[in-house]
């Protein structure tokens, strides 16, 4: 594949899933500095990963599959990045730059899958975006009937928390 095509093929993805790999890297990186530098290191990691396009899954399916193993690379890196360095109490909220509000709903559930390990996290995500139980389990590599399981456990859990924070 010449550069050429390789560039129009990855704008054209780009194009397609913005959306969605917006929605990974909010996932995995609440502050907005994080959230550029995920982006663009899932942008990469889609680049490379065109050569390697067989065509065998959906560009859908390719795509996420891209974004999750990124972002959850990029995560476990993090975490050992900052596990030495404690903040100094009373100045963690200081440099937090808040995401644009858009609802207090969207922030809120950003934040609880933003809790959730990997594997549950990417779940929710492919759950959002409709992909079927068989497509989630190909893309995690896990079986369809685990994926039922652990989403059925994610959503009570989740809408438990709901139900107190979102009190009438």
């Amino acid at each position: 594949m010449s550069g050429r095509e390789q560039q129009k093929l990855f704008d054209e993805w780009l194009q397609a899933y913005k959306g969605v790999l917006i929605k990974v890297v909010r996932s995995y990186a609440l502050v907005r500095n994080d959230q550029e530098e995920l982006f663009q290191v899932v942008c990469v990691e889609l680049w490379k990963s065109i050569a390697n396009y067989r065509g065998e899954a959906s560009v859908a399916t390719w795509v996420y599959r891209v974004a999750l193993y990124a972002a959850m690379a990029w995560n476990k890196k993090e975490k050992k990045h900052r596990a030495n360095k404690d903040p100094i109490k009373g100045t963690e909220q200081l440099l937090i730059v808040q995401p644009e509000q858009k609802s207090e709903k969207l922030n809120w559930l950003y934040q609880q899958l933003n809790q959730l390990n990997e594997v549950d996290r990417s779940l929710m995500l492919l759950l959002l975006d409709d992909f079927s139980y068989k497509e989630m389990a190909n893309i995690l590599g896990i079986s369809e009937t685990n994926v039922g399981v652990k989403i059925n456990r994610i959503k009570k859990k989740l809408s438990a928390k709901s139900s107190s924070f979102f009190k009438p």
